[in-house]
Formats: structure tokens, C-alpha cells, sequence
């Protein structure tokens, strides 16, 4: 298991934090995506070393932009 915590800007509200997990979640190996709306950190759970482009992606696909 690899637990990885990114910090993702311009989430608002629930349907943003929906947003953001649902696309995560989507990626092949992410078992849990944990969002803290007031902080940004976005931590996830997976089964493997995930591809921060596969991330960058999604989190762009939900409509926000992932910090560093």
C-alpha cells in the first residue's frame, strides 16, 4: 500500500471534494481518497507507486489544479 498526500487548489465546496474523489478514484490502483476541504490535502491510497501525470490529470479533469 502507498499513501500519498497532494495539495489541490480552488475546491470550494462538497461537490468540489466530490469531484476531485471521483476522478481519483478512477485511476487503476487508488483503493481511498481522503479530501480536506479546508486545507487542500488531498491524501490517497493505493495498491501501487502511482504516476503523477495519471494524477496532474485527473485532478485537472475534475476542474482544479494540483500544486507543485
Amino acid at each position: 500500500m502507498s499513501e500519498t498526500i497532494y495539495t489541490v487548489t480552488g475546491m470550494t465546496c462538497a461537490h468540489c471534494v466530490a469531484s476531485v474523489s471521483e476522478e481519483l478514484g478512477e485511476i487503476a490502483g487508488v483503493t481511498d481518497v481522503a479530501v480536506d476541504l479546508g486545507s487542500g490535502a488531498v491524501t490517497v491510497t493505493s495498491d501501487r507507486q502511482l504516476d503523477p501525470v495519471e494524477v496532474r490529470t485527473a485532478v485537472e479533469e475534475a476542474g482544479y489544479q494540483l500544486v507543485g
